[in-house]
């Protein structure tokens, strides 16, 4: 019997220490997540800004082409050829009166020659083409890093409603498994009376009802809470499998006075995307400029060396040369018109664009704005309805205790006051989505969160 006993404490202490060991170990596994961090995080595992990045080194690489159209060209060549009896006549020669040639006077054997060349060039005048690629570069270099902005101020913005949404489904869980707790004591309260004969059985089988659906709605929220997690964990760079717990301190409700006009106004101060058309306008006045080029003439300083040897008869060994050179396409005037149109059609479209969002702007604003305002009216109705859910259930429980109630009465007031609840919760993270889409509205989200370029 001794040793029957120990075997079994033995064999529990192993159990216990194994369920610590588990308990402990998923715990460590829980990551407390604050708001500021799931931002951060977001930004630095954002594969859509890393392939702005990659857009951002291209228009780079564009405007140091660009730029290198300036530098001096340099070409170097050199040949060894072989030749058959060229037939040379040499213009002081005399002439032979039949005797053949006189002396001194031949002809010499020539079957190879060989040249080298070098030849350099700096551009003086291009018809302005260079200046206009390189302010047209500079404009697009700038406008894709603004891109990446307003791409970044969409993913601060998305990061907040991700946790809106991590937040909501934890607190689902959270109040529909008191609701459990509560519907379950409320199944074993019955159970006692339907044994005692005070209680009708139909009124059992209701709340022992409740109790399921209850359950099944848990079941419900915990699976909404597990593709909430992932969805995080895969846009914060995290394993899927780590549990995340929202850090309410950082999820603030604000508050704020501005009107729809002073938003706008702040939008066209700050948004990105306005500065980006800005940007591609000129871009585009640049490229014109730069296409109009072909129709001038083109001035280029040139330098040059010439090294040549043809065996038994000239060698060049200090042929420099020095001098301005001119070049005129006439083609151009006939071939530049469609690049011109093509041009000016560019720089249309991206006009266009401009008073498409000056109105995407307004509604924007306006959207964000009125979402707002109606999250915070929510509150406030959600707040009074919790109170109302929460006296209601408390009198209804009073009269169905003292047969003045039906049990249907008191499982509606249980249902209206669960409701009420995570109606209240999602109220406020609505308002708190709603607020920061304000802001990404407005162009300043980045910098109300602190966050630096």
């Amino acid at each position: 019997m001794k040793r029957k006993f120990w075997y079994h404490t033995a064999l529990a202490l192993i159990i216990s220490f194994m369920t610590l060991g588990a308990s402990a170990q998923s715990s460590d596994s829980a990551k407390l997540l604050s708001l500021s961090e799931a931002i951060d995080l977001s930004i630095k595992n954002s594969k859509e800004l890393k392939l702005n990045h990659a857009k951002i080194d291209e228009a780079l690489a564009t405007l140091r082409e660009a730029k290198d159209a300036r530098l001096p060209d340099l070409s170097v060549s050199a040949s060894y050829l072989r030749l058959t009896d060229p037939g040379l006549t040499l213009k002081n020669q005399k002439p032979d009166n039949g005797g053949g040639s006189s002396s001194g006077s031949s002809t010499p054997s020539i079957n190879q020659a060989m040249y080298a060349m070098v030849n350099g060039s700096l551009p003086l005048f291009t018809g302005f083409k260079i200046k206009s690629s390189i302010e047209s570069a500079q404009y697009l270099a700038e406008a894709a890093r603004l891109d990446a902005d307003n791409d970044r101020d969409a993913i601060i913005a998305n990061a907040v409603s991700a946790y809106a949404n991590l937040y909501k489904a934890g607190v689902s869980v959270d109040l529909v498994k008191e609701n459990l707790v509560r519907s379950q004591q409320r199944v074993a309260d019955f159970e006692s009376l339907e044994k005692n004969g005070l209680l009708a059985r139909n009124d059992l089988l209701k709340v022992q009802l409740e109790a399921y659906n209850v359950e099944l709605a848990l079941m419900n929220a915990q699976t909404e809470l597990k593709i909430t997690t992932v969805n995080m964990n895969l846009m914060l760079g995290l394993p899927e499998s780590t549990k995340l717990v929202v850090d309410t301190t950082g999820f603030k409700l604000l508050t704020q006075n501005k009107t729809i006009d002073e938003w706008e106004q702040l939008a066209h101060q700050n948004r990105k995307d306005i500065q980006v058309l800005s940007l591609n306008e000129k871009a585009a006045n640049s490229n014109i400029k730069a296409v109009k080029g072909d129709m001038y003439p083109s001035l280029a300083l040139t330098a040059g060396y010439v090294g040549l040897d043809i065996p038994n008869f000239v060698t060049v060994t200090t042929a420099f040369t020095a001098g301005v050179g001119v070049k005129y396409n006439v083609s151009s005037l006939w071939k530049t018109k469609a690049k011109l149109n093509k041009a000016n059609s560019q720089l249309q479209e991206v006009q266009v664009h401009q008073e498409m969002l000056d109105d995407n702007i307004r509604l924007d604003i306006t959207k964000a704005y009125e979402a707002y305002y109606l999250a915070m009216k929510k509150i406030d109705v959600y707040t009074k309805a919790v109170e109302q859910a929460d006296e209601n259930y408390r009198i209804t429980k009073n009269k169905q205790a003292n047969n003045l109630a039906t049990t249907t009465d008191l499982l509606d007031a249980d249902v209206a006051s669960l409701t009420s609840k995570i109606n209240y919760n999602h109220a406020k993270a609505d308002a708190v989505v709603a607020y920061n889409k304000l802001l990404q509205a407005s162009g300043i989200i980045a910098t109300e969160k602190g966050i630096s370029k």
